[in-house]
């Protein structure tokens, strides 16, 4: 009798473990406990991914945009637009002051851009990149380190008739980020600026960075 009980307990423990190793093993492969907290999506979907990053996707008729202002003179400034990086630090072709971006208006088409010294540079030459700007030109800007220094009033003029309402407030080390058009009635509504202020600046002698984003309509012919 008592091997009988005792190999009815070991068939019974035997059993029991198989049955258990079962379970874990099949479902050990299909659920983990991070996908138990938060369920993946069904195979093949993904969440949507908007352009240049932004929180939203646009409307039809406009274009996705997203301006970065430098950090202080350490991180520099980033322009995307239409889910394409126009100037970052990664393309080597951002500087000290403003950085601008031309893009057509009506096809997106980037045109031109260009970085402007405003501590030490020619202001000359920024004089003239803005008068060469065609109508229907969108203009992007982010500034970076100094961007006033060699701010003079026949730029500030350039910069308001593109629709900036901040341009004439910009001084040394103010941080701003812009997009405007040539030939724009009224202002812009795209525009953020913020003043270097030793009380409110997030960086020793900086304000902090600005970062916009939006959706520009594009141009009807």
């Amino acid at each position: 009798a008592g091997v009988i009980r005792f190999l009815a307990l070991l068939a019974t423990l035997l059993g029991s473990w198989f049955i258990v190793q079962t379970f874990f093993e099949r479902s050990g492969r299909a659920i983990s406990l991070r996908s138990w907290l938060a369920p993946s999506s069904p195979a093949g979907q993904q969440l949507p991914q908007h352009k240049c990053g932004n929180q939203r996707s646009c409307p039809t008729y406009h274009f996705a945009f997203k301006i970065i202002s430098g950090a202080a003179n350490v991180v520099g400034p980033s322009i995307c637009f239409d889910d394409e990086v126009l100037m970052s630090n990664v393309k080597n072709n951002i500087g000290r002051g403003l950085n601008i971006a031309l893009v057509n208006g009506t096809s997106g088409q980037l045109l031109k851009v260009g970085t402007f010294d405003m501590y030490s540079g020619d202001i000359t030459q920024l004089e003239t990149f803005l008068q060469e700007i065609k109508d229907g030109t969108l203009v992007l800007v982010a500034t970076y380190d100094d961007a006033a220094t060699k701010m003079n009033d026949k730029v500030r003029v350039l910069f308001s008739a593109l629709g900036s309402s901040h341009i004439n407030q910009l001084g040394f080390r103010d941080n701003w980020v812009f997009l405007g058009a040539k030939r724009l009635q009224g202002k812009s509504p795209f525009e953020q600026y913020i003043k270097n202020e030793q009380k409110t600046n997030k960086y020793d002698g900086w304000p902090e960075l600005l970062e916009m984003e939006g959706c520009a309509p594009k141009k009807q012919d």
